[in-house]
């Protein structure tokens, strides 16, 4: 089983950035595919970035061009750079492993605000 914790929201203005990190312990993360998702108000939390085990990326569309997900497997961390956020990418951003297996097992951080606002 993997413990992870988030950390780097805030309080940022319009066009500006943040970085997300997430530090995994408790289990080997090489094996897992690693992913940031979001959760707005109201609304269902959803996938933003994930960088799987075998070096791939992938990325939600309202995000592509602005987000980038990367892992350093040596420090047992995934980061998200968000650039020119907007007052819509507002929300809780949780950290997920993945465990690939017939019945993926998902493992999730208590998450950290990010409040794009002036």
């Amino acid at each position: 089983q993997v413990q992870l914790v988030e950390s780097g929201g805030g309080l940022v203005q319009p066009g500006g950035s943040l970085r997300l990190s997430c530090a995994a312990s408790g289990s080997p993360f090489s094996i897992y595919d690693m992913g940031w998702y979001r959760q707005a108000p109201g609304k269902q939390r959803d996938l933003v970035a994930r960088a799987t085990n075998s070096g791939s990326a992938n990325y939600a569309d309202s995000v592509k061009g602005r987000f980038t997900i990367s892992r350093d497997n040596a420090k047992n961390t995934v980061y998200l750079q968000m650039n020119s956020l907007k007052p819509e990418d507002t929300a809780v951003y949780y950290c997920n492993a993945r465990l690939r297996s017939v019945v993926p097992t998902d493992y999730w951080g208590q998450g950290t605000q990010v409040t794009v606002s002036s």
